[in-house]
């Protein structure tokens, strides 16, 4: 893969934003109210716990984000993406759908894209039958029986 391609796949280079952060704000542009606690964005983004954190908080440092305590669970944290952040996705998104579609479908024929589908299908249905990694313990936790 050329050096612009990574690029464009791994930087949204337009917003300025790492692919991580457009996971973020993207996740909570499809929220109803831009809401979501931290451990179910961290469900839904592949990334460590401690470095969710610290991306949250770059994107907070923006404005992009807010972030609060929960209302009902002093422990979480709820995310709300700003108008700022609303108006920043929807600037970067076109041009990151048009790499997605450059860089990973343009290459494939029609039956490559059938089969790509059926694969990517097994593999949702499969991880969706898992349970969270926020309902798993954390590695180093002392348990006590």
């Amino acid at each position: 893969m050329r050096q612009r391609q990574r690029e464009d796949l791994l930087q949204v280079a337009d917003g300025d934003l790492s692919y991580v952060q457009f996971q973020i704000l993207a996740r909570r542009t499809d929220a109803p109210d831009g809401k979501l606690r931290m451990t179910d964005l961290a469900d839904g983004v592949v990334y460590s716990r401690s470095g969710l954190t610290y991306q949250a908080g770059l994107l907070e440092k923006r404005g992009l984000i807010t972030r609060s305590p929960a209302p009902d669970d002093e422990r979480s944290v709820i995310v709300t993406v700003t108008d700022a952040g609303r108006a920043l996705v929807a600037h970067v998104l076109p041009g990151h759908i048009d790499a997605v579609r450059r860089l990973l479908f343009d290459p494939l024929k029609q039956r490559d894209l059938t089969t790509l589908s059926g694969v990517l299908g097994r593999v949702r249905d499969h991880m969706r039958a898992a349970p969270p990694r926020s309902a798993k313990p954390r590695a180093g936790r002392s348990r006590t029986a």
